[in-house]
């Protein structure tokens, strides 16, 4: 059993069924007192890289671009029973040889994770991997909009996709999320996940499924 945490704008943790525990882009919500393994940096603007604020174990280990993007080469690592690899993100405001997104893989369950990015043409490469996850920014300002993502959605062919990063986030007075343009997002499998619930996934004839509850 797998619990995927959305902490608010672009902050997510996922602890596996054995206890294993990853931070994506910690900035903003809570949840950080839960000390981690892995934490995974899309990029480094401010609101994807407080990694202060997390509990980190001795042997927990950090990757960014810097280590995951390499004279252009997209890395892969395994560490603790979870497979990371970096895949493409950039904009007009994310420089590509600077940012990544990533595919996450642990207990069977496959995570795409966009990052700060737009609709991009090796999105359509993930498709073949059969997604159970997807998170999307939906911003509309650094980012593309919700209406965008839906077709980002479309292209990578998640069985759920979730909209997050969808308000600039400027410090403790940011705003974590827009219950208005959540509601717009509606490709299909779309899964409205809001700051502080998690997903608790489950295995089912037809697969992964999940609840979703209060943290």
């Amino acid at each position: 059993m797998m619990e995927i945490l959305y902490q608010g704008h672009g902050s997510v943790r996922v602890t596996t069924a054995s206890g294993i525990v990853l931070f994506l882009d910690p900035c903003a919500g809570d949840g950080y007192d839960v000390p981690a393994d892995v934490v995974l940096i899309t990029h480094q603007h401010c609101d994807h890289n407080q990694v202060q604020l997390v509990t980190i174990k001795d042997d927990a280990e950090i990757f960014s671009p810097s280590s995951m993007l390499r004279y252009g080469e997209y890395q892969s690592v395994q560490i603790k029973g979870i497979n990371v690899t970096a895949v493409p993100a950039y904009n007009r405001n994310h420089p590509k040889e600077e940012c990544v997104g990533y595919v996450v893989n642990a207990d069977g369950i496959r995570i795409y994770f966009a990052g700060d990015t737009s609709r991009i043409h090796e999105m359509k490469n993930l498709k073949e991997l059969e997604m159970h996850y997807a998170f999307f920014p939906g911003d509309g300002y650094y980012n593309m909009d919700v209406t965008e993502a839906e077709s980002c959605a479309d292209d990578v062919g998640a069985k759920y996709s979730v909209p997050i990063h969808l308000m600039p986030y400027h410090g403790q007075q940011g705003a974590l999320f827009s219950e208005e343009k959540a509601s717009r997002f509606r490709p299909k499998g779309a899964l409205i996940l809001r700051p502080g619930h998690k997903i608790v996934t489950r295995k089912s004839a037809d697969g992964v499924e999940h609840d979703i509850i209060d943290a």
